[in-house]
This record gives structure tokens, sequence and C-alpha cells, in this order.
């Protein structure tokens, strides 16, 4: 592992990805987040953990925590500026690797009954898909993962990826599994490179998520 910045580490993904990020072999995390150094005031003493208290919506900030950072993980990729602020930092820092948590449906390849109980729920994706463009048109070696919906599930860490342009059919996916993937691409920064990929939990095909 190299020298990692999560930004947006208060987040629920986050709180899976740290402890995983931590069992690999050396790197470095920079954690950073609004009031970080109290939000995570239980990483204050380890070695090999940065806090940064910023905001994604203040370039200033991002230009700062950006230098020297090798990979970048985003906990959500749903806010147009902020996600062109992430972009502008990154190229002034020279940093081209980076994953973002984002949300399915966002290139219409939602499918059947779920994909018609997902646009009841979510409503106007306009602004949704107009943030995943900016990194589709960024130049930046990107993975932005479109997540189906999202639960908790100790011991479940089971995914399967969906290519773009592939219907999404799988209903959920924890959160631990999400935490997975984004481990292993950050031990492997080549492993889905320059992609938009679905993840999914296997086998839940079903008109809508388990708890719904």
């Amino acid at each position: 592992m190299k020298n990692v910045l999560i930004l947006g580490a208060t987040s629920n993904i986050s709180k899976y990805l740290i402890p995983k990020l931590l069992n690999q072999s050396g790197g470095h995390l920079t954690l950073f987040a609004r009031k970080a150094t109290q939000r995570l005031a239980q990483y204050a003493d380890e070695q090999r953990i940065t806090l940064v208290d910023g905001d994604w919506n203040q370039p200033e900030d991002l230009q700062k925590v950006m230098v020297g950072q090798e990979i970048v993980f985003m906990a959500t990729g749903h806010f147009e500026q902020a996600n062109r602020n992430v972009v502008s930092a990154m190229k002034n820092a020279q940093v081209t690797r980076i994953i973002i948590a984002g949300g399915l449906g966002i290139y219409d390849e939602v499918v059947g009954k779920f994909g018609e109980w997902n646009a009841r729920m979510m409503g106007d994706y306009t602004s949704i898909k107009k943030a995943a463009l900016v990194f589709d048109q960024s130049g930046l070696d990107y993975t932005f993962l479109r997540m189906s919906w999202l639960y908790d599930q100790d011991g479940n860490e089971n995914f399967e990826l969906v290519p773009k342009g592939q219907p999404m059919k799988g209903t959920q996916v924890t959160r631990q599994a999400v935490a997975n993937f984004i481990a292993q691409v950050v031990e492997h920064p080549e492993y889905v490179s320059q992609q938009s990929v679905g993840i999914v939990e296997p086998n839940t095909a079903w008109d809508k998520p388990s708890f719904y």
C-alpha cells in the first residue's frame, strides 16, 4: 500500500475500509473530513494515519491535502462541484488514481421490476448523472463504483462486478463488501482502472432489496 487519501473518512463505508487498509502492509493513510480530528479521534495515535480537518467544497483544503498522495478514495460522487474540486486538486498535485463511491442508475442500466422500484425511490437523476460525468471526462485513472442499495452485515463481503453497458439486476450489497473491493483496488491499483463498474451482491436479482 502507498500513500492513500480518504476523502469523506467519516462515511459508513470508510468505517469498514480504514481498518482493512491498516491491515495491508506498509503505506500511510490520510483521513480527510469535516472535524476529522474530533470524529476520528480513535486514530490519533496511529503512526500510519494523519487526520486532516477539511471540506471538499473548499478547493484550498483539497490542494493542501493532495500533495504527496498516490491513491484517492472519495466516499461519494454525487456532487458535481465537489467532484470538480477534487479533479482539479488531483491534476495540480499530479495525482492520477482515484476510486469513487457512486450510485446505480446513472446510465439507466437498472432493469426490470427492480429498475422500476429504484426509479420511484430515487426520483430525478439529472444532478447525479452530471456529477458522475465529471470523472468520465476527467482524464484521470478512475474507478467509479455504481453501488447497489447498501446495508451492513458483518461477515458478508461477497460482491460481483457489473461492467458498464450491462444491466444491473442485483438489488443490494453490503458496505463491508464495498470496502473489501476498494481495499483490493488499493492493493492492486491496475485492477478495474479507467472503468465504471456496478457492484452488487451475488444472487440478489429481486424486485427490490431484502430490507425494504
